[in-house]
């Protein structure tokens, strides 16, 4: 049975040749041959149908070139299609939509190669720029309008991409390499303010108060020349340094205003027996009044006169000692709490083998500490006055600390 553009044959169902093609087969005979042929004819239809609404797209919708490679696909289906019906309409319409693309397409590349142009001028234009803030929100705009920017011609792609993508890392090379030296800049800065609070230190357990009054006065000075570091790094260093230097200018103001005066028996009479009173708190167990009373003992210490007869040195020695050791003990407990929850409902042995193991490490790095400052101060002997004194208070304050260590251990021993 023959079709316009078709037949069957030995109940087979052959689509003529066209467009340089041979005859092809695109099905078999079902129930009857012209039911079987009403079949094909409607998938043409349908084929048909699909034509134009791919034309009635492209005219109604702005981005025309983003239904190109539909137009493809369709085509190539037709060329394909098991179907009866005159094809060759159909593909020259799909032809004729396809320049039309073409032609857009062409048109929005040369567009889309003017605007990358010029947003590869931009990006050229502020590469060097070192307001580091503002030009990587700059870049990151650019970069924006640079993916929203449509394709260019397949043989300049890789050029212009190239050309813009030089431009974006030139400058966050720069960028890098400017907050690396920051980072670099700064650990050396943090060194110096480390220095600086350290000789405030030694400034502040000075027993010259006038002396100590001019080193401060130095050192604040280049506090203020040192360079920038994070804050979060600086704040904790600037909170001990202005406190030091608090305390210095307190001491210095009250050698220039002494305030009452004691005569030289009664002040020897109050510093022996607030330091037996002390004494005697440093050997027994810690507790919440013990400390007050010895916060109320420091205090009234330091309402004594500054100047003490030279016979209460060692008494002041002592005195220093056991203070130490009674807010030693306070922070070995407090210390012991913190690192045990079930403290209290330990044994009284254990609790104490615990203290011990804590003072012994301790200990062991106020040792450390000894030696090297015991080093520095052999390797960096200088012609200085100042300097020497500075390294034996701080030799005086280290040793202090392992003896206060050692008499804790010897206490718990005993226990």
């Amino acid at each position: 049975m023959d079709h316009p553009y078709g037949y069957i044959k030995e109940n087979k169902v052959f689509l003529k040749g066209f467009l340089g093609q041979e005859d092809r087969k695109i099905g078999e005979v079902k129930e009857n041959e012209t039911s079987t042929l009403n079949y094909f004819e409607a998938r043409f239809d349908q084929l048909s149908e699909k034509v134009e609404k791919l034309k009635s797209d492209i005219q109604e919708n702005e981005n025309k070139g983003s239904f190109l490679m539909k137009l493809i696909h369709l085509r190539e289906s037709l060329m394909k299609a098991d179907a009866l019906g005159d094809f060759v309409p159909l593909i020259e319409e799909l032809n004729t939509q396809e320049a039309f693309l073409n032609e857009i397409i062409q048109g929005n590349r040369e567009k889309n190669l003017e605007v990358k142009r010029g947003l590869i001028l931009e990006a050229e234009a502020i590469k060097e720029d070192t307001d580091w803030k503002e030009t990587t929100e700059a870049f990151k705009e650019l970069k924006l309008r640079w993916i929203k920017t449509g394709p260019v011609e397949k043989d300049l792609q890789d050029q212009i991409e190239e050309e813009f993508e030089a431009h974006v890392q030139h400058f966050f090379e720069n960028r890098r390499h400017f907050f690396e030296g920051l980072a670099l800049q700064a650990d050396e800065n943090i060194k110096v303010y480390e220095s600086l609070v350290e000789q405030a230190r030694e400034a502040h357990d000075l027993v010259d108060v006038k002396m100590a009054f001019e080193v401060s006065k130095k050192i604040q000075r280049q506090w203020k020349e040192a360079g920038k570091v994070p804050a979060e790094k600086r704040q904790p260093l600037w909170d001990e340094f202005s406190k030091l230097n608090n305390r210095i200018f307190s001491k210095y103001k009250r050698t220039l205003n002494p305030g009452p005066t004691m005569h030289p028996r009664e002040l020897m009479k109050k510093v022996e027996e607030l330091t037996e009173e002390i004494k005697l708190l440093a050997g027994k167990p810690n507790s919440y009044e013990l400390i007050g009373r010895a916060k109320a003992i420091q205090e009234e210490w330091r309402k004594l006169p500054d100047r003490k007869p030279k016979e209460a040195n060692l008494i002041v020695r002592s005195f220093q000692f056991f203070s130490d050791i009674v807010f030693e003990k306070a922070f070995l407990e407090k210390l012991v709490h913190g690192k045990y929850e079930d403290w209290d409902q330990k044994s009284p042995a254990e609790q104490v083998q615990i203290k011990i193991a804590l003072v012994k490490d301790l200990l062991h790095r106020d040792q450390s500490e000894l030696e090297a400052a015991q080093s520095n101060s052999d390797n960096f002997r200088v012609q200085s006055a100042d300097f020497d004194i500075m390294m034996k208070k701080k030799l005086f304050s280290v040793k202090r600390k392992v003896d206060v260590k050692n008499y804790i251990l010897k206490q718990l021993s005993f226990n």
